[in-house]
């Protein structure tokens, strides 16, 4: 391979890592936006805990259990290549990953998508999460259970051998996420005062809602690095097909749950148009690379009508959700998933179903793991903060401090 484009490649893969990175600004600015002022500095530790952590227990072990060498003959489950990480030999040259990037690159790209999975679960939880509950959850979750799942298909396992596919993880990333924050909210409880006397779901709007606004913008711009840099190249045709159908699917998935809110609720809720973005999103990340432009506007419009019935049946099922995480992530990554056997060039009943056992498989495997991991953080350390805590914030009772400083008494 030339070498100018082995360069490249490899420019363009660091570019969407960092725009994978960047990401985690846009999940922190959307958490806090939608949820109280008394919060902020509670939501922004677990995010910025996630990112930190997250990469810390990549490097450890999570990268070599996601990536373990699976060998003709192996079950394609379980696989474990060793602790810490070392360049193999001709890890930096063209002869890995077919020219695409370097060793170095792979681990820090794929290390930038462990983290995003828990993201989606500390939205979920806002406001009433122990922080010490769900950082231990955080780590096993993302230090075992995310790359198990990864190594089935993205590894090499037995849902690769399978015909599984999954682009760049409305299953292995947006669900996995979602599944555990199902989990998660259900062991918990709704916060006080989401549901009245007679069980109807009351209002608790969020503080920021500019905040959220720009958290949704910055996403959108990061999934440009999550969709795009998951052509694995610089590959100029599939790289810009690639952009074109998450851009279409986003901006469809805007107008798919704007119209169907404003039509269900009479009303034009800016929240359910960002969040419907994020559905088209999440949508369309299974099989950007697959689809023309006009299956990406279905796929995402689509999506974006399932987020309002999504918010919807959420609130039935007496589930508090304050950041719509399972409608956007679990509910639009199946969605998504099972999409690919329905557009695009892989379409067909065998690929659906081979699909459908995909989404059925990781879902079982992530509600039991969730519920082992958070059963006992409930029995031993408790889950809830107490009353009195989560009525004052957790910003004073688990952090000692306020996001904003009141300046109304230093005037003088």
């Amino acid at each position: 391979m030339d070498a100018g484009l082995f360069t490249a490649n490899n420019v363009w893969m660091m570019l969407a890592t960092a725009l994978v990175f960047f990401m985690h600004t846009g999940f922190a600015f959307l958490e806090i936006g939608l949820t109280r002022q008394k919060n902020t500095i509670n939501i922004l530790f677990k995010n910025i805990f996630i990112i930190t952590g997250g990469l810390l227990l990549y490097y450890a072990f999570g990268f070599n259990l996601m990536y373990p060498g699976f060998e003709d003959g192996d079950a394609g489950f379980l696989k474990f290549a060793g602790f810490g990480i070392a360049a193999p030999e001709g890890g930096m040259t063209p002869d890995y990953a077919d020219g695409g990037y370097t060793w170095w690159t792979d681990f820090l790209f794929q290390g930038m998508f462990a983290a995003t999975a828990a993201t989606i679960v500390s939205g979920a939880v806002a406001e009433r999460i122990k922080i010490g509950s769900f950082m231990i959850f955080t780590i096993v979750y993302v230090g075992l259970v995310y790359p198990i799942v990864g190594a089935w298909k993205w590894g090499g396992g037995f849902l690769d051998s399978w015909g599984f596919y999954d682009f760049a993880g409305s299953t292995l990333v947006h669900s996995v996420g979602g599944w555990a924050a199902l989990v998660a909210v259900t062991l918990l409880g709704a916060r006080i005062g989401k549901f009245g006397k007679d069980g109807k779901p009351n209002a608790i709007p969020g503080h920021n809602i500019p905040m959220a606004t720009a958290g949704v913008l910055i996403l959108w711009l990061g999934w440009f690095g999550f969709n795009g840099g998951s052509v694995l190249s610089a590959d100029p045709e599939l790289t810009s097909l690639v952009l074109v159908t998450t851009s279409l699917a986003a901006a469809a998935g805007g107008f798919g749950a704007m119209i169907t809110s404003t039509i269900l609720y009479k009303n034009l809720d800016l929240t359910m148009f960002l969040n419907g973005i994020l559905g088209g999103l999440v949508g369309i990340t299974a099989g950007a690379d697959l689809m023309s432009p006009n299956e990406a506007v279905i796929i995402g419009v689509l999506a974006g009508i399932l987020i309002v019935f999504g918010v919807a049946l959420i609130d039935k099922l007496k589930l508090d959700d304050p950041v719509g995480a399972i409608a956007v992530h679990l509910i639009c990554g199946i969605w998504g998933t099972l999409a690919v056997g329905i557009f695009g060039s892989k379409a067909g009943i065998d690929q659906l179903l081979t699909q459908l056992y995909g989404v059925l498989i990781i879902g079982a495997f992530c509600v039991v793991s969730a519920g082992i991991i958070l059963g006992v953080l409930k029995t031993t350390l408790g889950l809830r903060v107490s009353r009195d805590e989560e009525l004052e914030g957790l910003d004073i009772h688990e952090h000692g401090m306020d996001a904003y400083a009141d300046f109304r008494m230093n005037q003088h």
